[in-house]
């Protein structure tokens, strides 16, 4: 008698031969393994240095080249840059930021000088702000990101050394972006007379405006900063006197910057010359607008824990019964202490209807810091 093969000789729709369960075994595993390769997430493009230019304080005179390539791009997108120098600030130029990426990938580009450097693979219809507080990060148009710092030793701008009221001050040497213009900035504008009082001054250079910064050498943090300064209702519109704190690494804390801002912003007919501040400046309530009147006035501005108070009176000291002119004072976006150092700022905004005139200058007397 011939043995029937249980192989498949019979019909698979026998459910009870074991060829149907084979068949169905096999279908199923076919399945199970085309789901797992649909459901694979294509790999994340990836964003790389291939040169990278050296850790310097930024400014307008040192350009070096940043290049990488990028895998996993999509057609339309571009590279954006940032260099970090206190804020980070998008390269080469606010006009002219996106890099173009190469057939085989690779991407370059000129670049002002940083403290740390940032490529962003962003979509098509990306607006770049010119500068951020913040490390950028991914989201939204922005596909990837990668961060590196500068090569060698961090190299801090070159500056001219100043003694004024009994401290070490630094003088800016080279270009700057306060008030929305690229200003140079001349040591030759910063001196002290015979009486010990520090002139500050904007002049012609080069057909350009040069401008003036002090920044004290050390940080003081936390105490009472007293500032006294001659007549300042002189001044153009366009003119701008800041006496704040500011930290180059502070950009967590908007550069824990604190403000005593005399200028007009280049609005001639702007009632309020002065203003006390906090940063963010576009925060509801972080800015005090007020007028100065003409004369020597002394500036207050005393700083602790979650609270920054400010007072204006006049004349040359603080002393009780001194007439008060303005006071304000900041409990919200007080930043807290770090590394920050005093700075006293005289620089040109931008004003289209006001645009400066001719060479202004301002004496500050004295400086004090109270613990």
């Amino acid at each position: 008698m011939k043995t029937q093969d249980p192989g498949c000789g019979a019909s698979p729709a026998d459910r009870s031969h074991p060829c149907f369960w084979r068949l169905h075994l096999v279908l199923l595993c076919v399945a199970l393994l085309s789901g797992c390769r649909a459901q694979t997430p294509a790999q994340d493009p990836v964003v790389e240095f291939t040169k990278i230019p050296p850790a310097a304080q930024g400014g307008r005179e040192r350009v070096d080249e940043v290049a990488g390539r990028v895998s996993g791009a999509r057609p339309g997108q571009q590279i954006v840059v940032y260099a970090r120098s206190g804020p980070w600030w998008v390269q080469p130029w606010p006009d002219k930021p996106f890099i173009p990426i190469k057939a085989d990938g690779t991407w370059s580009t000129p670049t002002h000088l940083g403290f740390e450097y940032a490529a962003l693979l962003v979509d098509p219809g990306y607006h770049p702000p010119p500068t951020i507080d913040t490390a950028p990060m991914r989201g939204g148009s922005v596909v990837a990101v990668e961060m590196v710092k500068g090569t060698g030793g961090v190299q801090l701008a070159p500056t001219k050394p100043l003694k004024f009221s009994g401290y070490d001050w630094n003088i800016r040497t080279i270009a700057g972006d306060r008030g929305g213009l690229n200003n140079f900035y001349d040591a030759d504008n910063a001196w002290t007379d015979d009486t010990g009082a520090l002139h500050l001054r904007m002049k012609k250079r080069d057909g350009r405006w040069a401008c003036a910064e002090a920044e004290l050498s050390r940080s003081l943090g936390y105490g009472t900063y007293i500032i006294t300064v001659r007549d300042v209702t002189h001044l153009e519109s366009a003119a701008v006197l800041s006496l704040n704190t500011f930290d180059d690494w502070g950009g967590d804390q908007h550069f824990r910057e604190l403000d005593v801002e005399l200028s007009r912003w280049g609005d001639a007919d702007n009632k309020n010359n002065a203003q006390y501040g906090v940063q963010p400046f576009y925060i509801p309530g972080n800015l005090a607008p007020f007028t100065v009147p003409a004369g020597t006035l002394t500036h207050v501005m005393h700083w602790e824990a979650g609270r920054a108070s400010f007072k204006t009176v006049r004349g040359a000291s603080v002393q009780p019964g001194a007439p008060v002119v303005s006071e304000h004072v900041f409990t919200s976006q007080v930043p807290t202490q770090g590394q920050e150092k005093f700075q006293l700022l005289f620089y040109v905004v931008e004003s289209h209807t006001n645009p400066l005139q001719s060479q202004n200058e301002v004496v500050i007397e004295k400086f004090q810091y109270l613990p």
